[in-house]
């Protein structure tokens, strides 16, 4: 039986009163359907969101509630009408568990076994985020599991990947997330083989298309743990893919190439695989290149999106060679990029020029930051590899608020909704309220 705690109590499910239950749920269903977050980055792809109030000091003792979790996973939860969803390692097994807003476990479904990690501390057998397009679950997994579920924990429909493809050339696991479109499942495979990006019917999981992304590259940066960003261009619905040191846009419907941008590693400087997704605003893309984790590695490069062909020459619009980071992708809030670098120096960014606006640090620690930042209205959450989850107001300026301990390792991004903070560790899913 599943085991929960609420502000410390721990309590079995069937000793919950079904009313307080009820009144408790019902008052999160209206706030968390006007605020979800379907993917990873949250409702925009941004990592943020501009609106409630978020706690800002807590501990693991001190928590809304919090539920055991059968196997670790490192992949962020998503929400959709206070539903909550995960993948999850569980005996053996790749697995999708669904909680409501009290922290009920309402199904758990098994996918077939699971593939473990290279990286034992690190990454799990679920990497990848859920994401939902409103009318289903998909999710991805190491195993090469690809799958849609319904709301209710059916399965849609499941194909293996690694079986058809073969498995992927990487140094580490598999990191990419899926995302959706109008009209298809998108995933992409960047490793030192058949490099491509797919569309997979949502309905049926067919593959509808594929486009291969061949780049020679150094050792390792042929290597892509990113996941795809969709943009507008020219009115339509696109993709922006960063890897194997070149920056390149997708038709949404088909695939097909709309243009490139390389020249950012003009030194062909090896072992700076692709792990940061680029962050969008407004008309430029602001891609993280290199590794901030090695001294002076670390680059930050400004692209203007639209064009046509090789715009390596014409969209390049700002580069910065003191600046980058190396795991946690970018935030974009109102205008600004925030980037969380390794060791936990906060730099807010002007997209348009890559200027510095200011920048901050948590206190100095000897270890790093894997997990992506989130902004909940103008507080940044960044999640230390063990378990201390700082908490910062970014505006107008670089404002330390607090300093949460979870008692466990967190790599997965924290997810602000409905005035409540989730927070994945390796052995719990946490809730946190404001005061």
């Amino acid at each position: 039986m599943t085991k929960f705690s609420m502000r410390g109590t721990r309590l079995t499910m069937s000793c919950i009163l079904p009313i307080t239950l009820l009144a408790f749920t019902a008052v999160f269903v209206t706030a968390a359907s006007q605020i979800e977050w379907p993917s990873w980055r949250g409702p925009h792809g941004s990592g943020s969101i501009e609106t409630g109030t978020y706690p800002v000091k807590w501990d693991s003792t001190n928590v809304l509630w919090k539920v055991e979790l059968p196997g670790k996973g490192t992949s962020t939860p998503i929400v959709r009408k206070a539903r909550i969803y995960l993948t999850v390692p569980a005996e053996g097994q790749d697995a999708v568990m669904a909680f409501d807003f009290s922290g009920r476990r309402l199904w758990q479904t098994s996918l077939g076994p699971e593939s473990p990690p290279k990286h034992r501390t690190l990454g799990s057998s679920g990497n990848a985020s859920p994401v939902t397009d409103g009318q289903g679950l998909f999710v991805y997994f190491k195993s090469g599991t690809l799958a849609a579920l319904e709301f209710d924990g059916t399965v849609r429909w499941r194909i293996n990947l690694v079986e058809r493809f073969g498995r992927d050339q990487i140094f580490w696991d598999q990191g990419a997330s899926p995302i959706v479109t109008d009209k298809h499942l998108v995933m992409t495979r960047m490793h030192s083989g058949e490099s491509w990006i797919a569309g997979f019917d949502k309905t049926t999981g067919e593959l509808r298309w594929q486009e291969a992304r061949h780049y020679k590259a150094p050792t390792e940066n042929d290597n892509g743990y990113t996941t795809p960003v969709a943009f507008q261009h020219q009115g339509k619905e696109a993709l922006l893919l960063w890897g194997a040191d070149h920056l390149t846009a997708h038709d949404a419907s088909n695939g097909k190439l709309l243009w490139f941008c390389g020249g950012f590693n003009p030194e062909s400087t090896g072992y700076w695989p692709a792990i940061a997704t680029p962050a969008i605003v407004g008309n430029m893309a602001v891609v993280p290149v290199g590794r901030d984790d090695r001294p002076g590695q670390a680059r930050l490069h400004g692209i203007k999106l639209g064009g046509s062909g090789d715009v390596t020459t014409t969209h390049r619009s700002w580069k910065r060679d003191d600046l980058g980071v190396f795991v946690a992708t970018p935030a974009s809030h109102k205008g600004r990029v925030y980037l969380l670098r390794h060791r936990g120096e906060v730099v807010c960014i002007d997209p348009a020029d890559g200027k510095t606006v200011w920048s901050g640090a948590f206190p100095e620690h000897r270890t790093p930051y894997y997990s992506s930042p989130v902004i909940a209205n103008g507080i940044l959450y960044a999640a230390r590899e063990d378990g201390v989850i700082f908490v910062a107001r970014v505006e107008p300026k670089f404002e330390l608020l607090g300093e949460n301990p979870m008692g466990e390792r967190v790599i997965a991004s924290p997810v602000p909704v409905a005035n409540r903070l989730l927070i994945r560790g390796d052995r719990h899913l946490f809730c946190v309220a404001g005061d």
